[in-house]
């Protein structure tokens, strides 16, 4: 699996193996439904602090559409995991989805 790391903060350069670590480690085991992943930190108002911190995931699907997540939080890391358990979830919630039109369109050719 591919995962590109994007960030202009300074502050957040240094989770970038943290984060390919954490992406890859999320989609090891549904890597063959998305070859490529993307992470992208930004702090949004700066030094000021609060909840500020975003993290955007951005899954290339074997179907074609992709999946993109976006998280804020107070820091970098919870960004980053809340983001990857809602692209999971998403991902598997559209791997099922289409297994089940599959399914149905299967069921309609064999009757008619």
């Amino acid at each position: 699996m591919q995962v590109i790391f994007k960030s202009r903060d300074a502050d957040a350069e240094h989770l970038r193996t943290i984060a390919v670590r954490r992406v890859r480690f999320a989609l090891r085991r549904l890597s063959w439904l998305a070859p490529r992943a993307s992470v992208q930190l930004s702090d949004v108002n700066g030094p000021r602090g609060g909840v500020d911190k975003r993290c955007q995931i951005e899954i290339a699907t074997k179907s074609g559409a992709p999946i993109i997540v976006t998280s804020m939080a107070r820091d970098w890391l919870s960004a980053l995991q809340s983001a990857l358990s809602r692209a999971t979830r998403s991902l598997i919630h559209n791997y099922k989805r289409s297994q089940q039109q599959r399914s149905a369109n299967l069921k309609l050719t064999v009757s008619s």
